[in-house]
């Protein structure tokens, strides 16, 4: 029994030994350092240089971050009576402001950097559909963008909307699907695959309006809109018999 002890200990030794191994020797290390502040003070202007420039970009991308955050405060308070004016269907002072406070345009304008400015954007080509805008509505929605599926999706939606009132039912159709195809569900997904339908439909193109109800009753079964995209798919495939 003492001598398995022993050579137990006899192990152990062996296995520290050579981890010791594995480490850098105390005199290579001396060396480096020795090195590195030789050339520390024979280089001293360029050892100043890149120290002052990484000073500078750490100090720079810290006060970036600061001044951005207190500008999208700042924004988000502004757009406290800009939502309030919008909510109550006064959509010229919520684009514009009231002549005391901020409106979405203000804000895109003065505070471009921030997410408040960003959500403006949707805001604003919302007012801007709403009031016959198109154009308008179109140009805003198209620079605002959300990580959030319902949200960006209801942008792309809107767009296409903007695009059906202009009468372009291809860029119209082209956006549904892009509302349809971004983080699919069931709950909103079939709303714009019909609304693409529809959209097809007008420009007489029955196959692919065919195909978008199509795209509801097989990829989305649960959803409420099935029933409906059956009938119209059975409409259109009359039409397009005849």
């Amino acid at each position: 029994m003492a001598n398995r002890v022993k050579g137990g200990k006899s192990k152990s030794k062996g296995a520290r030994h050579g981890e010791h191994e594995l480490l850098e020797s105390p005199d290579a290390i001396r060396e480096r350092l020795t090195k590195t502040e030789s050339f520390v003070k024979s280089h001293p202007t360029l050892f100043l240089t890149i120290s002052g420039a990484l000073a500078l970009i750490v100090a720079g991308f810290f006060g970036y971050k600061y001044y951005v955050d207190n500008q999208n405060q700042e924004a988000q308070e502004e757009m406290f009576q800009a939502i309030y004016y919008f909510e109550a269907d006064s959509l010229s002072r919520a684009l514009n402001g009231d002549g005391n406070n901020y409106g979405f345009l203000d804000i895109i304008d003065n505070y471009g950097l921030t997410d408040a400015a960003n959500l403006s954007k949707y805001y604003a080509g919302l007012a801007y559909l709403k009031q016959g805008n198109y154009e308008e509505a179109i140009d805003y929605l198209s620079d605002f963008s959300a990580s959030d599926a319902l949200v960006q999706a209801r942008a792309y939606s809107l767009i296409g909307d903007a695009y059906m009132e202009l009468g372009n039912y291809e860029e119209a159709a082209n956006h549904y699907l892009k509302a349809a195809n971004y983080k699919p569900n069931k709950f909103f997904s079939p709303q714009y695959l019909s609304k693409a339908g529809l959209a097809y439909e007008q420009m007489g193109n029955y196959e692919r309006a065919v195909n978008a109800y199509n795209r509801i009753i097989e990829e989305f079964p649960g959803a409420t809109d099935v029933q409906q995209a059956q009938k119209e798919k059975i409409r259109l495939e009359g039409l397009i018999s005849n």
